[in-house]
């Protein structure tokens, strides 16, 4: 059982919630939002940043450059089927996506959808907890950990577990609050 694998693995728990965090659109402009559109180019199914430079020239406007002039009717159809509610505009080979207001309701909901991912983050980071306990109570069973090891062992994995649940509780505390004050 090796501690710093497990820390890598709770890690990745966190660096995917932030992931997702970034998706949710709170009012303010940010490349991220744009993240996981994928563009039908040249036949095949290709992330946005690929086809196009995205930017942030003001607070609550994107502009996503398109490479090639033949793309911006692909690039402008998906982002308006994402589903963040967005409404691009072309103009030329640039495409500028405004960010709307939010309202109250929406608002609510992103934080109950920003609560969802902070609770599959922990659920996450417990099942990497649950496999370290197992392989350590292996170990032991095996012979290869006496029982004072194996208590002291456990013991750094449920630090590493508690220290993981926090990031993820003010991660998810840092984004209700920008949801609501936005």
């Amino acid at each position: 059982m090796n501690l710093d694998q497990t820390k890598q693995r709770m890690d990745g728990a966190l660096d995917a919630l932030r992931k997702e965090f970034g998706g949710l659109r709170t009012g303010r402009a940010s490349t991220s939002l744009l993240d996981n559109i994928s563009v039908e180019a040249y036949g095949n199914m290709m992330p946005l940043n690929q086809v196009g430079t995205v930017g942030v020239p003001e607070p609550r406007l994107l502009t996503v450059q398109v490479w090639d002039q033949g793309m911006v009717k692909a690039v402008e159809k998906a982002i308006r089927d994402a589903g963040l509610g967005l409404n691009p505009q072309p103009d030329g080979s640039l495409v500028r996506v405004p960010i709307p207001e939010l309202r109250q309701e929406r608002r609510q909901e992103l934080a109950k959808i920003a609560g969802k991912y902070s609770e599959a983050a922990r659920v996450a980071v417990r099942n990497v907890r649950r496999d370290a306990l197992d392989a350590l109570k292996k170990e032991q069973k095996d012979g290869k950990l006496s029982e004072d090891e194996h208590k002291t062992q456990s013991d750094k994995v449920q630090k590493l577990t508690d220290e993981a649940i926090k990031k993820i509780d003010e991660a998810l505390a840092n984004k209700e609050k920008e949801i609501s004050h936005v």
